[in-house]
């Protein structure tokens, strides 16, 4: 294992040896869940975002930031290769927003026994690796996930009323360059939600607890309920970032 291997699983609270195994391809979603947030904070503050490892490996890493899709998978799908998990980049599609757009989000599948589906990049969402070749329902450690198999695959959450789509992706393999366009419009579209509001979200000890913070809120889920409490912005904003999430804007 290379020093940078070692440290990025340092980062995330881990220790060699890691199982190439399910179990611990789960141990290391969980714990990238827990360490690095998912967040906006870079662009909403107008700062350069890369989809290269050039940039999110050392930002990660060594900065201790987190980040969105493409920085985070991008980055653990290099640690994944390290560990010789056989993995691959795929685009998908978004479906929860108005303007669905093609690689939209960037996920990952890697193959052990069987494929499966691993994201640590898409907030709170599945926790542990998601079987790609069953339709399920599967447990995914923080709600039950199905998959629509067609010309491409859609991950469905289980929700109160049915069925939700989260996203659809293909069986394609991408790399880091086809998706700076969509970055950089994601990032440079005062439109787009991320420019809008500030925002950062974790795991708690591998889940399914989680801490959320809103523009004007903190938001909290324990053994399965939220509870939140309103924030006002500037000081106090910034002192819960950096308790929760070890960061400052």
């Amino acid at each position: 294992m290379t020093p940078r291997a070692r440290a990025y699983l340092a980062r995330i609270g881990l220790d060699e040896p890691i199982a190439r195994t399910v179990d611990g391809l789960e141990r290391l979603q969980r714990a990238h869940l827990t360490r690095v947030p998912f967040d906006n904070l870079d662009v909403f503050a107008g700062r350069e975002v890369r989809t290269d490892i050039g940039w999110s490996i050392p930002k990660i890493v060594d900065r201790g930031r987190g980040g969105w899709c493409y920085e985070l998978n991008g980055a653990f799908a290099w640690l994944l290769g390290e560990l010789a998990f056989p993995v691959k980049q795929l685009g998908a599609t978004v479906l929860l927003t108005p303007d669905p757009m093609d690689r939209g989000h960037l996920t990952l599948e890697v193959t052990l026994d069987r494929p499966y589906l691993v994201d640590v990049g898409f907030g709170d969402s599945f926790i542990r690796p998601l079987p790609m070749d069953d339709p399920g329902p599967h447990d995914g450690g923080s709600g039950s996930y199905r998959l629509e198999f067609a010309e491409e695959t859609t991950l469905y959450l289980d929700g109160p009323d049915g069925p939700e789509p989260q996203y659809r992706f293909g069986s394609r393999e991408f790399g880091a360059d086809d998706f700076v366009e969509q970055s950089e419009h994601k990032r440079r579209d005062p439109n787009q939600k991320w420019r809008q509001k500030p925002f950062a979200t974790r795991l708690l000890d591998g889940g399914p607890d989680r801490v959320t913070l809103l523009h004007d809120r903190l938001k909290l889920r324990r053994n399965g309920e939220w509870s939140e409490r309103p924030v006002e912005p500037g000081d106090e904003w910034e002192r819960l970032l950096r308790e929760w999430f070890d960061m400052v804007p």
